[in-house]
């Protein structure tokens, strides 16, 4: 995330969290989860592959308090050959945005970036390294990636005819389930 645009949204968040787990946190972290168990086990296996977690959220105290320009800024900064968009969404009642980037080396996924924007709520993930789209939902017992595991959190997708990736991720993501 820019550092600038970072700093200009914390000064104007009523209530700012900041998740940061490098490899070396996210190794350490790994270490109390329990083998033994199923989900556990996996969240490890997938904790133990990545390079990073960011998490950024902001809550304002009213709409307006951060801009457009603002979302675009943080969306061109993903809008690159590396990074492929597959969910977008644009509530315009509520005025929620959600986007969903995934980083593709090799047709493999080795990133994500989740962008969920409400008018008085903003909220940034990144993930970095190899991803098994399955197991996101069992990293949400980690501090500030709740968001992983909620439903609330995640789009919404209202037309199953929509990109069938599309609907893979939404559901597992809500879900937390295994295939």
């Amino acid at each position: 995330m820019p550092p600038a645009l970072e700093k200009q949204l914390a000064a104007k968040a009523s209530d700012v969290t900041e998740v940061t787990l490098g490899k070396n946190m996210l190794s350490f972290a790994s270490k109390f989860m329990d083998g033994k168990d199923k989900d556990d086990a996996a969240a490890k296996q997938l904790i133990d592959g990545l390079d990073g977690i960011y998490v950024r959220s902001y809550e304002f105290d009213k709409e307006g308090q951060y801009s457009m320009d603002d979302i675009d800024q943080l969306r061109k900064a993903f809008e690159t050959g590396e990074w492929t968009p597959i969910v977008r969404e644009r509530e315009r009642k509520s005025g929620e945005t959600t986007d969903i980037f995934v980083k593709n080396v090799n047709g493999e996924p080795h990133g994500m970036f989740i962008l969920t924007a409400e008018p008085k709520e903003l909220t940034i993930v990144l993930i970095l390294g190899p991803i098994r789209m399955e197991d996101l939902g069992k990293l949400h017992g980690l501090a500030g990636l709740g968001a992983l595991g909620n439903v609330d959190k995640m789009p919404k997708v209202k037309d199953k005819e929509k990109n069938k990736d599309t609907d893979k991720v939404t559901d597992k993501s809500k879900s937390g389930d295994d295939e």
